[in-house]
């Protein structure tokens, strides 16, 4: 099995929810999206698997090692050549790779965001980075320029991962992870272990982390149009899904600590659909 076919595998063989958003693109920007995918699924899994902390910065540590070696053309798992052709034909810059592995790391330790800046910056290294990455295989229309679109991607990625920690509130603490601010909990007189018995002050913080959101929803807007045809689609299409998620989870209030909030597949459907006209569209 070829490392393309290895990748499209991992894909399909995922649970993520936009693997059917790849299918908006071109045959060789699809097998780049396979490649990005299937190295953050690796990068993720030695995270995530049992074991003590200090095996697992080790084996990531390793895995930095081999993606660099990758890089310089030596291949040492099944996603390396899809993910090395992907960086040479798109231009990728290996730092926004590092970067996803750097998040990788933070996610091994306890964590403590004592204010936003810091959880800003987890942010961009697990979702904007990936962002960033995306662009570079989706392009830019005419006239447009990779700058010009970066500091709109970094926005959608913080939107984009902020959507996803509040929809895993109640998950993530009963792991015993809480990655909102220290002080915006304390502000609203809201810690973790009285999310269940303190319903109006869960409402006004959530209330408050959703406005940050949806304010960086607002600044990727632009984003689209600089991106390419193809990238407009599959933009306009995560973007709508994930802004909805986030509405959903505003609407669930403290119920979002008991049931996971998803878009059901007849939405995803009916924006997929959508977004496909922007491919006919300069």
């Amino acid at each position: 099995m070829s490392s393309a076919a290895y990748c499209c595998r991992v894909c399909r063989r995922s649970r993520s929810s936009f693997r059917f958003a790849f299918r908006l693109l071109p045959p060789a920007q699809r097998d780049a999206m396979h490649a990005l995918y299937a190295f953050l699924r690796a990068s993720d899994d030695l995270a995530d698997e049992p074991g003590e902390v200090g095996a697992k910065r080790v084996a990531l540590a390793r895995w930095r090692g081999r993606l660099d070696a990758a890089l310089n053309g030596t291949y040492s798992h099944r996603c390396h050549a899809a993910l090395h052709a992907a960086v040479r034909t798109f231009a990728i810059p290996p730092a926004y790779l590092h970067a996803v592995l750097d998040g990788c790391e933070t996610d091994l330790e306890p964590l403590d965001f004592q204010s936003f800046e810091p959880l800003r910056a987890y942010c961009y290294r697990v979702a904007s980075a990936v962002g960033l990455a995306c662009v570079r295989i989706w392009g830019v229309r005419a006239g447009a320029t990779f700058e010009q679109a970066e500091p709109f991607a970094e926005a959608a990625g913080y939107a984009y991962q902020l959507t996803n920690i509040l929809r895993d509130l109640g998950e993530d603490r009963g792991r015993g992870r809480v990655y909102l601010p220290a002080d915006e909990l304390a502000r609203f007189d809201c810690p973790p272990e009285a999310w269940d018995h303190a319903d109006r002050w869960f409402a006004e913080m959530v209330a408050f982390q959703v406005a940050r959101a949806r304010a960086y929803y607002q600044q990727c807007e632009p984003l689209a149009g600089l991106l390419s045809a193809d990238g407009r689609a599959i933009f306009t299409l995560m973007t709508a899904a994930y802004r909805q998620l986030l509405e959903r989870v505003a609407a669930a209030g403290p119920a979002v600590l008991t049931r996971r909030v998803r878009l059901p597949w007849w939405r995803k459907a009916a924006l997929a659909g959508r977004a496909w006209g922007y491919r006919w569209t300069g």
